[in-house]
């Protein structure tokens, strides 16, 4: 993947756009998720990035983060793309043994199996410092106890990717560590947390139990610690900007065939500047965050894993906010419509504040930016 690609698309990155984007058409904002998931991992769109020899497409986050894009353009998001392919299968594909990589890879890029992943905790948040589920060796096996919160899709996920923390023999320290840990595991509970939001995809509270693991379900080196982390969160951050992009696109799209059709005083209202210039700059904060968003997943796809998590943070922000925006100003411009189930915008008010708020906050993003982009001194 060279720099180019944040500008000028190739031939097989357009052609792949067309054919999700047809994917999308096909089944629109009120399809069955399951079926959309089901068919996208049947297409080969779910494995993009994941290794070829392990049933993928050897591509990268470039072309994952596309793909969800446009699902989410054609008003059919897969939230669990964020989580299953990107974080988990990237984590595995870079970290996992042998052995992992042939038992769950092939079967999250082809939708047979899914896999979701927590880390948030009721104290900790996503602060891998503070996380307190801990996870303690007793022979040849992992014992696990602790909470998770607002984990995404434990129901209809064969395994958790669970973040837990271990004791540095050399320290003493808390390290983070990765397990894998079945959905049928005993000791493993989950609790489905109630949320106004309108999604596909259900919120959990997990909690852990003396939960033993045999060895190997440990991803990765265990000294590693945040390096195989990280690895997993920078594309979660270029997998929720395509999210909030891709909600952002299919707003002002409605907005925009609104504008065109909808006539007061014998002039569509599009032709109104009130009208055509906010929707004007909607798009234009969109493809700013887009480039970014790309500008990321190339760094990371290159293997610059410290610029891209700058990128990362960046694009993650701008296109939160700009999704927030495009929303806003889409239902404005519909007026009471705006506010009909038949024209499908209100839900969208909602969720498009997920996107400022998960899986980090704009305010930490811009701790991040302020400390290791600026160099300012902390304030915590």
């Amino acid at each position: 993947m060279t720099t180019t690609a944040t500008l000028i698309e190739s031939e097989e990155l357009r052609d792949l756009r067309a054919a999700v984007a047809a994917l999308g058409a096909k089944h629109g904002p009120d399809a069955d998720p399951a079926a959309v998931w089901a068919e996208a991992g049947k297409l080969g769109h779910l494995g993009v990035n994941l290794p070829e020899e392990y049933g993928g497409g050897g591509g990268g986050i470039t072309e994952l983060a596309l793909v969800l894009e446009e699902m989410g353009a054609a008003g059919c998001p897969q939230l669990m793309m964020i989580v299953s392919p990107a974080i988990c299968g990237t984590v595995i594909a870079r970290f996992g043994t042998e052995e992992q990589k042939r038992r769950w890879l092939p079967g999250l890029a082809d939708a047979s199996l899914t896999m979701a992943f927590g880390i948030t905790e009721p104290d900790a948040g996503s602060n891998s410092h503070r996380i307190t589920t801990t996870a303690r060796r007793d022979g040849d096996e992992w014992v696990l106890n602790g909470r998770k919160v607002f984990v995404s899709g434990v129901d209809i996920a064969d395994a958790t990717l669970i973040v837990g923390r271990t004791e540095d023999a050399r320290t003493g320290r808390l390290k983070p560590c990765l397990f894998i840990v079945d959905r049928d595991a005993p000791g493993f509970g989950r609790r489905h947390i109630e949320m106004e939001i309108d999604a596909a995809e259900k919120q959990f509270e997990l909690t852990l139990d003396d939960v033993r693991l045999p060895a190997d379900r440990l991803v990765g080196d265990e000294d590693a610690g945040l390096l195989q982390l990280f690895a997993g969160l920078n594309p979660e951050r270029v997998m929720t900007a395509a999210f909030a992009l891709g909600m952002g696109r299919h707003a002002l799209a409605k907005a925009v065939a609104y504008a065109k059709e909808r006539t007061v005083w014998k002039a569509p209202i599009g032709s109104h500047q009130a009208i055509a210039h906010p929707l004007a700059q909607a798009h234009i904060e969109l493809e700013l965050a887009k480039l970014m968003m790309q500008r990321a997943a190339a760094l990371y796809d290159a293997g610059d894993d410290f610029g891209a998590g700058e990128a990362a943070n960046m694009a993650k922000y701008a296109a939160g906010e700009a999704c927030v925006r495009a929303v806003d100003q889409a239902v404005h411009t519909l007026g009471g419509n705006g506010l009909t189930r038949e024209y499908g915008l209100a839900r969208l008010i909602t969720g498009a504040r997920v996107a400022r708020i998960a899986p980090v906050s704009r305010e930490m993003i811009l701790n991040f930016v302020s400390h290791s982009s600026l160099g300012l001194p902390k304030s915590y």
